[in-house]
């Protein structure tokens, strides 16, 4: 047994260290956090100095288990967890979990797995740093409270299913997505000319080179043309031409922040991938560690990256740089994101290359020469009106870092009018230029873009909300709740005009472009708006941009010692706490309601707003004596901006499309989404398809993929099996049995004898579950795990006892009639079956009675 145990967060990370330290350790995985807090009354106990409550999730024990009984028996025990708050934190929890003392225990932190940096670590052990812990667990714990605190809020004043949830990074990002949006739809699109004028010039071998020149902008068309009808026989001469030298320097090494927007706009990847793709790259040993705010280099490192610059492409190329963070709090003062070995400008991995050569080509480029240019600019001058028109042309003269790297921009950092700069023919004062054509072009103002996850990343760290690890976690839970969604929008087509001057006749022309093309750009859903201004309204401490920024600073405070955490959360705890309270006894339920007009044929008022199951519209209002009528939006339509034309136009389903083998085709939307109608099969559309867009020869295509993907593939005691994708995975059908397949298992290659096994461990499980079971009644008696109960519909219900208090036995329960069984019921749900008797006699119509697996194990025997 080795003498040493040390204990990391990834099985991945562990065989690397292992293979460096050797046979004296052991290197074992704790698989990241191994305690949370309880789910019980927040796991908090606010009367106590907000004392946590941790408890070893069952995912767990197993790992736990084994942690212990290898701690017991070996001589030292290290702690080599990742080395930010989360990591500390981390440690902290493996010492309570298995009984290790925090202030002896040899705690390690290393930027790289390599064998220097892993023996150097080794050698200089330190011991738990609680004010890391404390800062990451007034985190854990200030979160979880306003997490637990605002979510019940939003689940009673807002008419939605209860998936709703708050959070205080969370919340302030989604807040930031729908001011975009609503920028974006208040925006107001001016246009205005832009001159371009088209001159002809000799380059050095007496070959006519074309090149343009720009003029003033006019506000409108007239103007414009007035412009160019001033040029009309006018000489263009050079009147004054500027050569000046300028320089390009590189960008700093990466951060997180900048990492991610990088891999954005050069891969393409969204942020939760280049984190994940990071941490198998730090891993594997191949980058620093990819969670820092510091663009900081070790001196080993820069000479690492000298040698590989002059080795490669000579001494001009190289010039040392030191980077320095902008903020001044940055977090874990390590080193940027670098190469472990800069020797190494690849590695084999297909997945990782991509991403590992971006970081290799900045590290690189962070310490070469600036790019040195010579810009020139000419003036030319109009003999007719004295106006002026500008040329302009840069010469590479020395690319020095642009050899390796040259970084992208965002679009919101584009001002529409930026273009590659290209040579001039060499020019001289004095000189005639021949214009071949001049053109007033009308060009419009845009608002600025939506936001990427990348430029979201951006924006948080200038407003100084979130930190490294929260950026990836913050964006992947506002997609998954549903306030957020990342999609592309398509253009839309718009007229411009061209006013054209050649041959000193003035032509107007209209032409086309394609305007507001999107590509993976954050959309604000209405739920998420609803939210943000219910949030705002309530609670704008939360809201704050700023208020959101200092508390990120009162962390810093706990890291560094300055500030106790327990009292940091008593002065935010006390008047959220107030605000809460208030907001539950007087806010008044929100469902973003927006009145869109009336509906022509019938007079009734047309409402947007949000509903139990998302964005729709209605006709007419709950209080009137005949029940309003309701629509689901289409996925790019929104509360606050659809029109009335639009709303009326959503009533048109079910939309009847035709017949097709003598049966009617229709198409419709229901709660499950978007649907075609056949006969009486319903067939899901695609997911994104919108029902009014389907015509008869798509849902014909439709009906028939979905007849191929219900044929029978294969059969068990004379009876078909068929198989499908549900909202709970693959499963197979047979016998009005619904059979989920495991993962054991190949859906798309089940063999008979597959077949077979599962739909017998199903058989054997139903007839266990039913004692009795009425089909048409939607009530049965069944086995649980905690003893027999009614099932009664959706809802669960006591067993009651016999008239002397006694339980029924298993063999009462069989021959119990079903009007007893009902007596439990109304005791339960008081009105539960003059409720259904005059609701459920269409029903029953429509339903056919579902075969019990009683009946199936009878045909079995």
């Amino acid at each position: 047994m080795p003498k040493n145990l040390l204990i990391v967060e990834s099985p991945a990370k562990a065989k690397t260290i292992e293979k460096i330290l050797g046979s004296d350790f052991e290197v074992k995985s704790c698989y990241g956090h191994i305690r949370d807090l309880e789910k019980d009354d927040m796991g908090i106990d606010v009367n106590n100095n907000y004392k946590p409550r941790y408890i070893v999730p069952d995912e767990k024990q197993k790992v736990v288990k084994e942690l212990k009984q290898l701690a017991k028996k070996s001589d030292t025990v290290w702690l080599a967890t990742d080395e930010d708050r989360e990591g500390e934190a981390i440690s902290w929890h493996l010492c309570e979990v298995l009984g290790l003392d925090p202030n002896t225990t040899k705690r390690i932190v290393f930027h790289e797995i390599t064998k220097p940096a892993i023996l150097k670590a080794v050698q200089i052990p330190r011991t738990v740093d609680m004010n890391l812990v404390n800062a990451q667990q007034a985190r854990r714990i200030l979160d979880r409270i306003v997490g637990f605190e605002l979510s019940p809020i939003l689940w009673r004043k807002i008419s939605m299913k209860n998936n709703l949830s708050a959070g205080r990074v969370q919340s302030v990002a989604v807040r930031i997505i729908a001011e975009r949006e609503r920028e974006i739809n208040a925006f107001k699109t001016q246009s205005s000319f832009k001159v371009e004028a088209l001159f002809t010039a000799n380059d050095n071998t007496g070959k006519p080179i074309v090149f343009k020149a720009e003029g003033s902008k006019f506000n409108n068309a007239d103007s414009a043309e007035k412009f160019l009808n001033e040029c009309v026989g006018a000489s263009y001469q050079v009147k004054d031409i500027q050569v000046k030298p300028a320089k390009r320097s590189p960008a700093a090494p990466f951060t997180t922040s900048t990492l991610q927007q990088e891999a954005s706009r050069k891969l393409g990847y969204g942020v939760s991938r280049t984190m994940l793709l990071a941490q198998r790259l730090y891993e594997n040993g191949h980058i620093t560690y990819m969670r820092t705010d510091s663009v900081s280099l070790s001196e080993t490192a820069m000479g690492e990256i000298r040698d590989a610059i002059t080795s490669s492409f000579g001494n001009r190329y190289y010039q040392s740089r030191k980077y320095k963070n902008k903020n001044e709090s940055a977090q874990e003062a390590h080193e940027a994101i670098r190469p472990t070995y800069m020797t190494n400008s690849t590695v084999n991995d297909a997945d990782l290359k991509r991403l590992y050569e971006l970081i290799w080509k900045r590290t690189m480029a962070s310490q070469m020469a600036d790019a040195e240019l010579e810009k020139t600019i000419a003036k030319i001058g109009v003999s007719t009106n004295n106006a002026e028109l500008t040329a302009e042309g840069e010469v590479l003269k020395f690319e020095g870092f642009i050899k390796v790297y040259r970084e992208d921009v965002d679009d919101e950092d584009l001002d529409g009018e930026q273009h590659q700069e290209g040579m001039l023919p060499p020019l001289k004062t004095g000189q005639q230029l021949p214009l071949k054509e001049m053109k007033a072009i009308e060009r419009f103002t845009r608002p600025l873009p939506r936001y990427t996850e990348a430029s979201l990343v951006k924006k948080l760290e200038e407003l100084g909300i979130g930190r490294p690890s929260t950026y990836a976690p913050t964006i992947s839970t506002i997609l998954k709740r549903g306030y957020v969604e990342k999609r592309d929008k398509e253009g839309t087509i718009r007229n411009y005009q061209v006013f054209r001057l050649q041959n000193d006749k003035i032509s107007k022309q209209t032409e086309t472009e394609n305007t507001g093309a999107e590509k993976s750009k954050l959309f604000p859903t209405d739920l998420g708006l609803v939210v943000t201004d219910f949030l705002k309204q309530y609670f704008d401490d939360i809201m704050d941009y700023s208020f959101t920024a200092r508390i990120e600073e009162e962390f810093d405070e706990v890291a560094n010692g300055k500030m106790k955490w327990n009292v940091m959360i008593d002065d935010f705890y006390n008047p959220f706490k107030k605000d809460v309270t208030k907001t539950i006894e007087t806010a008044e339920r929100i469902s973003g309601e927006r009145n869109l007009g009336f509906d022509p044929k019938t007079g009734k008022a047309v409402i947007a707003r949000m509903g139990r199951y998302g964005p729709m519209v209605q006709i007419g209002k709950t209080e009137e004596e005949e029940k309003p009528k309701y629509a689901r939006l289409k996925q790019n339509q929104s509360i606050e901006t659809i029109t009335l034309d639009e709303a009326l136009d959503l009533f048109r389903l079910p939309l009847t499309l035709g017949e097709h083998n003598g049966q009617e085709v229709s198409v419709n939307a229901g709660r499950f989404g978007p649907y075609i109608k056949y006969g009486e099969q319903f067939i899901s559309l695609p997911k994104g398809a919108e029902p009014l867009d389907v015509d008869l020869d798509t849902a014909i295509q439709l009906i028939g993929d979905k007849e191929i993907a219900d044929a029978p593939i294969g059969q068990y005691e004379n009876l078909p099996v068929t198989k499908g994708k549900g909202r709970f995975g693959p499963f197979i059908k047979w016998n009005d049995l619904f059979i989920n397949i495991p993962r054991a298992y190949n859906f798309d290659a089940l063999k008979q004898k597959d077949i077979e096994e599962l739909i017998e461990k199903k058989v054997a499980k139903e007839a266990n579950r039913y004692i009795q079971n009425w089909p048409s009644e939607k009530i049965s008696i069944e086995n649980g795990r905690w003893g027999p109960f009614i099932r009664f519909g959706k809802k669960m219900l006591k067993l009651g006892r016999k008239e002397d208090g006694e339980k029924y036995s298993a063999e009462e329960l069989i021959n119990l009639p079903i009007e007893e069984v009902k007596k439990m019921i109304e005791q339960q749900v008081p009105g539960a079956f003059s409720k259904k008797a005059a609701t459920k006699k269409t029903a029953t119509k429509k339903v056919a009675a579902k075969k019990t697996a009683k009946k199936a194990v009878a045909k079995k025997k």
